[in-house]
């Protein structure tokens, strides 16, 4: 039988090198104005989505 349930060699954590944290590059903040906007955005394309079905919902394919 083969040992399925030994360790590898290597952790795991190795085989990723591109995880590791970048050094001078800051991450983004979310700032309280860039929470906003994106709330405006994400409600402003619900109201389209909704117009547009609203609009089209008398076009379907049945005979009437």
């Amino acid at each position: 039988m083969s040992d399925e349930n030994s360790t590898p060699d290597s952790p795991p954590a190795a085989e990723k090198p591109a995880a590791k944290k970048k050094k001078g590059v800051p991450t983004p903040k979310i700032t309280k104005k860039t929470a906003v906007v994106g709330a405006a955005i994400g409600i402003g394309s619900a109201a389209i989505v909704a117009a547009l079905l609203y609009t089209n919902r008398n076009n379907g394919g049945g005979k009437s």
